[in-house]
């Protein structure tokens, strides 16, 4: 896939991009519902995910491609962004308004995404692409930003800039994640353990019931009011 990537970023912005990134995607074995209540649940990382080639440029601008969406967007660098559409790019582009936001200073950016996560799956498709927008540009800019804290950004990202009343627990699980390892995370206090979950002869099956989970549309807003 990284092959791939780095031939189509060639063909897109003319140059080699300067780093690929990948962050996985989550499921949740036990406590539905329980993030946004500020309860305990068990999510784990999987190996399907979200890539990103990415490279500086000194056109000043924001250039977002993904592979898996036709839409694109080329934006000039400024102090702040608002939400446009339903677009995929407002994600990557709330992580960096969060970023300006809190002070951060960054240059232009073209971005060409891929993600194997099914989408609209429950598999955390949106959580994966903020903290792999906002760990990616951490490591590019060497920004002073801790991985819980990249959780926790993500996750104002999805509550003021997309809209949606989330909890923690998707942004946190990919943030976090370890391989052979549940994370048993209490959502109010942000305390948390690895669990070890070698599954050994077994599988962990994940069916896709190609039925889309649009959370913004399911009513969670409501749940979360109640």
């Amino acid at each position: 896939m990284k092959d791939e990537l780095k031939g189509k970023f060639r063909e897109l912005f003319h140059q080699e991009p300067e780093n690929i990134f990948f962050c996985p995607g989550r499921v949740n074995l036990i406590g539905e519902h329980i993030d946004y209540n500020g309860g305990h649940v068990m999510p784990c990382a999987i190996s399907l995910g979200t890539y990103l080639a990415i490279s500086k440029n000194k056109d000043k601008k924001l250039r977002f491609r993904c592979l898996n969406f036709p839409e694109t967007a080329d934006l000039h660098l400024q102090t702040s962004y608002t939400k446009t559409g339903k677009e995929w790019f407002n994600y990557p582009l709330g992580v960096i308004n969060q970023l300006l936001k809190e002070g951060h200073t960054i240059s232009g950016l073209d971005m060409l995404y891929y993600g194997d996560l099914p989408i609209a799956a429950g598999l955390s498709s949106s959580a994966s692409i903020e903290v792999l927008t906002s760990y990616a540009l951490q490591t590019i800019f060497g920004l002073d930003i801790s991985k819980p804290e990249m959780a926790l950004l993500s996750k104002r990202v999805e509550n003021e800039f997309i809209g949606l009343n989330s909890g923690i627990m998707d942004q946190f699980a990919v943030a976090m994640g370890q391989k052979d390892k549940a994370i048993l995370l209490n959502c109010d206090s942000l305390d948390y353990e690895y669990l070890p979950f070698e599954t050994d002869g077994y599988t962990q099956v994940i069916i896709n019931s190609n039925k889309q989970r649009a959370v913004a549309q399911w009513g969670d807003k409501e749940r979360f009011a109640e």
